[in-house]
């Protein structure tokens, strides 16, 4: 078993991280190059910096940050929230950030995860799939003219914070972001995220078993226990936490030793 990343997310806006439910009743938890480098001294293997208000009026700001931070702090850093061309990618890259993360944009256009791809890199490109179950249907208004299965229950992407079903079906859009040339999936559950209930194992495993490439899983970590389950019964190569990181509710050695004392390699 490949040793698994332990990554933090940091929720940006305007230049501060903050914390809230669905973007609801933010509250401030401090600047995030300090955050950042917490994470860097504790052992984090990488970074998540997501722009929440994700409008090019705050690019700026971002820019500014993730500059900042790569100059103090050494770990990779992924960008994600609001980047719709590859002159955004560009700009990302330029100040110091190491991936960055699309969603909403490459579903509109998937041929920005292929651009992206040939322009920069595969290793730098992840796409983030935020996935809700719905009932099954037999038609779908999604992109894929494939047969998606007649189970009781399927799985979706959703857009907009999952407020918006596209109709398409998550696991094919899986296999499709590999195929155009995608690094690694950033899968999020919105049945399980800010729940604090531990992560959705069953999509989790049905797309790290569908796809080569890295899944990291995230949404609804509460406990020690969530990052081994996730690990010990899917294919996940990463897992993802935000709040219990940020209120000292557990640490990232926390998090590592644990793993390694249950036989799970950390890196």
């Amino acid at each position: 078993m490949l040793a698994k990343r332990i990554i933090p997310c940091l929720d940006i806006k305007d230049g501060k991280v903050v914390k809230g439910t669905n973007f609801v009743g933010l509250r401030d938890v401090g600047d995030p190059v300090e955050i950042a480098r917490r994470y860097n001294e504790q052992g984090a293997d990488e970074i998540v910096f997501l722009d929440i208000t994700a409008s090019h009026e705050n690019r700026g700001t971002l820019l500014d940050v993730i500059e900042r931070t790569a100059s103090e702090v050494f770990l990779p850093v992924t960008v994600g929230g609001g980047i719709r061309t590859t002159d955004d990618i560009r700009e990302l890259l330029r100040v110091g950030a190491d991936k960055i993360s699309i969603n909403s944009a490459a579903v509109k256009d998937k041929t920005l995860i292929s651009k992206a791809a040939d322009m920069f890199g595969s290793q730098c490109v992840v796409v983030a799939i935020d996935v809700k179950r719905v009932p099954s249907k037999e038609s779908y208004n999604g992109i894929f003219p494939t047969d998606f299965g007649t189970s009781p229950e399927d799985f979706h992407v959703v857009i907009h914070g999952g407020r918006t079903d596209t109709g398409i079906n998550a696991i094919e859009w899986a296999k499709e972001v590999e195929r155009l040339g995608a690094g690694e999936i950033l899968l999020t559950s919105m049945d399980t995220d800010g729940v604090k209930k531990g992560f959705d194992l069953e999509i989790t495993k049905i797309i790290s078993d569908a796809v080569s490439i890295p899944v990291i899983a995230s949404g609804g970590c509460g406990s020690l226990d969530d990052f081994y389950d996730v690990f010990a019964q899917t294919g996940a190569a990463a897992a993802l936490a935000a709040s219990l990181f940020h209120f000292g509710e557990l640490s990232v050695p926390q998090v590592k030793n644990y793993l390694k004392e249950k036989g799970i390699p950390a890196r």
